[in-house]
C-alpha cells in the first residue's frame, strides 16, 4: 500500500516464542489459546496464506487486520479485508493496522506487524504544499489559530 508508514515486524518475538515452545519452557496450551472472537474475525475477514502453522502444520495461517485511530470512532477495533485497507486509506488521514496471524486448527494466534495507514502519509514529502503553512506544521493544526487571529482583528 503506498501510503502504509511507520511498520513494526515481530518475526523476531515470534521466533522467540517458538524457541521457548521447542525447549519446552512454554506450553503449547499457553501459545495456542486464539479466542472465539478472533477466530470468527480470521473466518469471515481473514486473508489466507501459503504459511502453514508453525505448531501443527496441518493448516495454513490466515492473517486478520484489526484497524485503531481516533477518526474510527465506534469503528476502531474491528478486523477488515485487506481489499478495505486501500479505501480506509484514501478517506481517513490517519489510522493503525495490527496485522494477526491464526491458525483455526491449533488456535495458535501471533501479532504479525503493525503498520500507519492514510491521507497523511501522501502530504508528508511536500515541502511547502498547499497543505503547509509557513512555520512547516500542518494546515490543519494552523487553522484554528488563524481562525482565532482573524476573530480578534474584527
Amino acid at each position: 500500500m503506498r501510503t502504509q508508514r511507520q511498520v513494526v515486524d515481530y518475526s523476531l518475538q515470534k521466533r522467540a516464542v517458538l524457541r521457548e515452545l521447542l525447549a519446552g519452557r512454554v506450553g503449547t496450551y499457553d501459545v495456542c489459546d486464539a479466542s472465539p472472537y478472533l477466530k470468527n474475525a480470521a473466518r469471515f475477514h481473514g486473508e489466507p496464506t501459503d504459511e502453514r502453522c508453525p505448531i501443527c502444520r496441518s493448516e495454513n495461517l490466515i492473517h486478520v487486520h484489526y484497524i485503531y485511530g481516533d477518526e474510527l470512532k465506534q469503528s476502531a477495533g474491528q478486523a477488515r479485508t485487506l481489499a478495505e485497507l486501500p479505501v480506509l486509506a484514501m478517506t481517513l488521514r490517519e489510522f493503525q493496522v495490527f496485522v494477526v496471524e491464526v491458525c483455526l486448527g491449533c488456535d495458535w494466534n501471533h501479532l504479525v506487524e503493525q503498520f500507519l495507514l492514510g491521507r497523511d502519509g501522501l502530504t508528508g514529502g511536500n515541502e511547502g504544499g498547499p497543505d503547509q503553512d509557513v512555520v512547516g506544521g500542518n494546515a490543519a493544526a494552523a487553522a484554528p489559530a488563524n481562525r482565532r487571529r482573524r476573530e480578534a482583528q474584527r
